[in-house]
């Protein structure tokens, strides 16, 4: 077996591995606080995890790289929303957590450290399945 037949076969267990510790360390950082976390500072883990959805909808022979075809432009479009979706979910968090690091009312810099570490693990785990997945 060559690396690429390995990859193909234990990239989404990775995949959901890094998923499944992304937000495991999320819900440790919820229960572990000693105030309660509003739904706002959920919102990122969520739309991180819609956006890891928005990539893997999109078969990796469906985009044309082609620069002087026009090729299918919605699937492009929708691409482009996804890498929006997730700059701003990870955008979000990190905001969250400078909130959290200067408001002593708000909770733990754990809290928000948390929410960026969810954030960037569901994105490396959308990453690591649209590249593992042989289709």
């Amino acid at each position: 077996m060559d690396l690429l037949e390995l990859w193909a076969i234990f990239g989404p267990g990775v995949a959901g591995a890094v998923f499944g510790a992304g937000w495991w360390i999320w819900l440790d950082a919820v229960v572990c606080s000693t105030v309660t976390v509003p739904f706002l500072h959920y919102l990122p883990g969520i739309f991180a995890s819609l956006a890891a959805l928005m990539f893997n909808c999109v078969r990796k022979e469906d985009i044309d790289y082609s620069p002087y075809d026009e090729g299918e432009w919605r699937l492009k479009l929708w691409l482009f929303i996804a890498y929006v979706v997730s700059f701003v979910s990870l955008a979000g968090s990190a905001g969250l957590l400078i909130q959290d690091s200067l408001d002593k009312s708000a909770p733990s810099v754990w809290t928000g450290v948390a929410g960026v570490l969810q954030c960037v693990f569901v994105l490396i785990c959308g990453l690591v399945y649209w590249t593992s997945h042989p289709e």
